[in-house]
């Protein structure tokens, strides 16, 4: 270990100590837990619980990584089958059914939960439970609720339920999710109701106001909070089937919307309004395949696991910062540097940024920008001179050509690589057609030798938005065919692709020019006799460098 690698972590361990004196040696994880995702869950008797409770499956146990936020004092009784445990209102508190009143049953959201967790391994899943049999979308309005139960809701605010949220619903709702942010994040809305309203465009925007109300309170941002909303029964003549268009185009109204559908769903067989247990069941996981659509999934290695008896209670391990090293393991070569996965170590040992904080917010916690597009994870905002440093293992000696995946707006954004503090490859550049558009971009060709290496990528030009790097090995020659076309290619000029006529990838090789990669294409298709029709060839990169070819038996 170096002396300047010394000298860091004393400094680390130093920094550590003193923060731990300024803050009375507590070890508490102060920033609400990446990894614990909240959903807000409310409407009307769907959503509150319709569905036969079986306690053997439903309540024998609580499932893992699952709790809820209680919104009113309670028994418990009803919902264990074990204990008469009273739980207070704010409380957190394992998600056994029923979650939103001990009078009712099973609930979309218990198995919207218990499939989100079963999705997402190392996330807990928190609800906010928040519903009202037979009430209309103005219950939820903070304009409209005291107008509603004192006009049409009366007979409904005199069954009582409505006391639960001491007569604010939208009050109750917001007050808990101001309650939930502190330890976690609001990831999104699950919504069931209109069998009290037309879904008519009225009743759309009030829907859309009862969202945008919170997310205005709360300071989220719309585009990354989604709103999924479930479809009424369908099964034969009921009340409310022909309704479910209106309720399909409230995705004009959100930014993030999903549609939980209830096609085939089977009701209770007792009324035209409610799903049966196997139809909750159903519903709620479809609630959870459209979340998964609409959010985040990154899982922060780094937070500490949910307390589940009060998340505000996470702690941090006990231990200084950790020393630097890979992210998580080595990165082979051949194969693709993620650019998120930079080293831990910290600023100045494994990376170098101009600006304080993650201006994308995404994945980790120090000055690294990390954003999320449609197409995944990457390294954005990146000024020339900043660096990240990378612990890469390469299987074997030999050469390997170098592409990335980046974009930019201005086609001149670009970084270099150096292996061991030496440069490979060429500088790699963006081709300008803006941050939505990735491109695969030529990189040149590297000698390697076999073992642990530290691979470093320096921004030489502003703003240009990383993916991924790729290292791919082109000294060997495997069989090929057009689907599995490779050549290795001395003083290589670049990659090309061949693609068939409805636009699928075959295969990538390296080749000096266009003119060569056609000879290639033609020569290896016919030496093996495995093609013939019309393929086109392209240079990777440059869409407007493709070339057809027209191969006979």
């Amino acid at each position: 270990m170096r002396v300047e690698k010394h000298f860091r972590k004393f400094i680390a361990l130093a920094g550590f100590a003193a923060g731990l004196s300024v803050f009375g040696l507590s070890n508490a994880y102060a920033a609400p837990n990446p990894n614990f995702h909240i959903y807000i869950a409310y409407g009307q008797s769907n959503m509150a619980g319709n569905g036969d409770i079986v306690p053997s499956e439903d309540q024998a146990e609580a499932p893992k990584n699952f709790i809820m936020l209680a919104s009113h004092t309670a028994n418990a009784s009803s919902r264990s089958g074990k204990t008469t445990q009273s739980i207070k209102a704010g409380e957190w508190a394992a998600a056994i059914p029923p979650m939103f009143h001990a009078f009712e049953n099973l609930s979309p959201a218990d198995y919207f939960g218990r499939a989100m967790v079963d999705s997402l391994p190392g996330v807990t899943v928190g609800i906010i439970p928040v519903a009202i049999g037979a009430v209309s979308i103005r219950a939820f309005d903070k304009d409209q609720y005291q107008a509603y139960f004192n006009g049409d809701g009366k007979d409904i605010k005199g069954w009582g339920w409505i006391n639960d949220y001491d007569g604010n619903p939208p009050g109750r709702i917001l007050e808990l999710a101001k309650k939930a942010k502190e330890v976690g994040v609001i990831k999104g809305f699950i919504f069931h109701q209109g069998e009290s309203d037309g879904t008519d465009d009225n009743w759309r925007k009030t829907v859309y106001k009862t969202y945008k109300d919170v997310i205005d309170a709360l300071e989220l941002d719309e585009n990354e909070v989604p709103f999924v909303a479930g479809e009424l029964l369908q099964e034969g003549q009921n009340c409310c089937s022909s309704k479910n268009g209106g309720i399909a185009q409230l995705k004009n109204n959100f930014k993030k919307f999903g549609l939980a559908s209830s096609k085939g769903l089977q009701g209770n067989g007792k009324d035209p309004y409610h799903f049966g247990r196997a139809g909750v069941i159903e519903l709620g996981r479809r609630y959870c395949s459209e979340m998964l659509k609409l959010i985040d999934k990154t899982i922060d290695p780094n937070a500490p696991a949910v307390n589940l008896v009060d998340p505000s209670q996470s702690t941090v391990p006990d231990e200084p910062p950790e020393e630097y090293g890979p992210y998580t393991e080595a990165i082979a070569i051949p194969g693709k540097v993620q650019a998120e996965n930079y080293n831990k170590g910290g600023a100045e040992v494994a990376y170098h940024d101009e600006s304080k904080g993650n201006e994308g917010g995404k994945l980790r916690k120090d000055d690294v920008d990390i954003y999320q597009p449609n197409m995944g994870i990457t390294v954005g905002h990146c000024q020339k001179g900043e660096w990240l440093k990378y612990t890469v293992n390469v299987e074997a000696d030999g050469d390997y050509g170098i592409v990335a995946n980046v974009a930019g707006d201005n086609g001149t954004g670009s970084f270099v690589l150096y292996i061991d503090d030496k440069k490979v490859g060429d500088q790699i550049t963006n081709e300008g057609k803006g941050f939505d558009t990735f491109t695969e971009v030529d990189g040149g060709k590297a000698t390697l030798t076999k073992g642990e290496h530290e691979l470093k990528l320096e921004i030489t030009n502003d703003w240009i938005d990383i993916d991924y790097v790729e290292f791919k090995e082109v000294s060997s020659q495997p069989p090929i065919g057009i689907k599995n076309l490779r050549f290795s290619a001395t003083e290589a000029e670049g990659y090309y692709s061949v693609f068939d006529m409805q636009g699928i990838k075959l295969s990538s090789f390296t080749a000096k020019g266009m003119d060569e990669a056609m000879n290639l294409v033609r020569e290896n298709a016919k030496l093996r006799k495995q093609a013939k029709g019309v393929f086109f060839v392209r240079k990777n990169g440059e869409k407007s460098l493709t070339k057809k070819v027209v191969i006979h038996e």
